[in-house]
């Protein structure tokens, strides 16, 4: 879900379904709006000489997307192992149910009300499925549950809406917190310094290849945007919806409401950190 700032990166053009590195594939849901931009990256991975594939993120409750997803893997020589959500946000996990009904998979989740099946996802597991090592990241504070998931062998990482492909993310206040999303955007900073990672493949929005310069526009752009808030308040705007019509004054305002929720979220941090 985006808050609609811009964002400089380097995309690799428009959202297409098809392969993005040389194990993942997207196959674009059709739930374009001002919230999903072109739709949601349904994202299928698998080893090129596997004929084991795992989804992460099967999108909407839509039969034919849900469909065009396994037909995708099918063309491929492939069958669908396994099921991964990196959060619980409709527009990313309500056809999970009905995907793994389908394909007859189990759906592995750090919400535990999310998973079908025994296994969940904890800091640290590794995805085996069909050869692949696909490390999950905690990357908490768009919601309380997001997940990223770490493909060495590509050099990426699968971000859910932790990173978009264009635009910022909001953090979905109370749910979602800033002090934890800011440590999620540090964490996965930390793996294009420490572990290479050049490639975004994002929730929504095209490819990014330059993880790193994404990584720190977004914190950059937090960084701004609490200094605008922390304004807002001394000029005497003090509830979330002054703050969001001073500070996003030159949004579109179909994009307040999920403004307000970064707003309260950056309220909440700053008066955590007695800065208001």
């Amino acid at each position: 879900m985006s808050d609609a700032a811009a964002l400089p990166g380097q995309p690799r053009g428009g959202v297409l379904s098809g392969p993005a590195t040389a194990r993942t594939v997207n196959v674009l849901a059709p739930n374009a709006s001002a919230m999903t931009l072109d739709g949601t990256n349904t994202w299928i991975v698998a080893e090129p000489d596997s004929d084991l594939a795992v989804v992460i993120d099967p999108g909407p409750l839509d039969d034919s997307h849900l469909q065009a997803v396994i037909d995708t893997a099918e063309r491929a020589g492939r069958r669908i192992g396994l099921t991964l959500l990196t959060h619980g946000h409709p527009d990313h996990a309500e056809g999970a149910a009905r995907f793994a009904e389908l394909t007859r998979t189990t759906v592995r989740a750090l919400d535990p009300a999310l998973r079908l099946g025994e296994e969940g996802l904890t800091t640290g597991d590794v995805i085996t499925t069909g050869g692949l090592e696909l490390r999950v990241v905690p990357t908490p504070g768009h919601t309380s549950d997001s997940l990223s998931f770490h493909l060495p062998a590509d050099r990426a990482v699968l971000t859910g809406d932790t990173i978009l492909g264009r635009g910022t993310t909001l953090v979905a206040h109370p749910d979602g917190r800033l002090g934890d999303y800011l440590d999620s955007l540090r964490r996965l900073r930390s793996l294009t310094v420490d572990d290479g990672v050049h490639t975004v493949l994002p929730g929504h929005g095209p490819v990014l290849d330059d993880a790193q310069g994404a990584v720190e526009f977004y914190l950059a752009h937090r960084a701004h945007r609490l200094a605008q808030v922390e304004t807002a308040v001394e000029a005497g705007h003090r509830s979330a919806t002054e703050v969001v019509a001073y500070v996003y004054a030159d949004v579109d305002r179909s994009l307040w409401p999920a403004a307000e929720l970064s707003v309260r979220a950056q309220l909440e941090y700053l008066g955590e950190h007695g800065l208001i």
